[in-house]
């Protein structure tokens, strides 16, 4: 089974399986990752769900688009390789794909 690691400003780690056809929120929320909130509903329109792509996977699942840098533009808490979890379409590809969470999210 593919799974994605959700590593959180503490260091905690939270494991979850990865499930194609979900957003990385969806799959964040569905299994209780903290900092994840989602509060838009993957509209991309809160920011509620950024998460920092570990750098060795930020080619793979791409960068943010236009979309996602107005929302990311407000965080202070933005890396380069920042992006909405909202705006990633999962992929089995993905499988030991890290991310972590901002400590604080918007």
């Amino acid at each position: 089974m593919a799974v994605v690691t959700f590593v959180s400003h503490e260091g905690e780690k939270h494991e979850v399986p990865l499930e194609e056809g979900k957003s990385l929120m969806q799959i964040a929320t569905n299994n209780g990752v903290p900092g994840i909130d989602g509060d838009c509903g993957g509209e991309a329109a809160c920011g509620t769900c950024h998460v920092i792509v570990d750098p060795q996977w930020s080619d793979q699942v791409g960068r943010s688009g236009p979309t996602e840098e107005e929302m990311l533009e407000m965080s202070p808490e933005r890396q380069p390789t920042s992006r909405l979890s909202c705006q990633m379409a999962v992929s089995e590809a993905w499988d030991g794909l890290i991310v972590h969470t901002p400590e604080f999210q918007m």
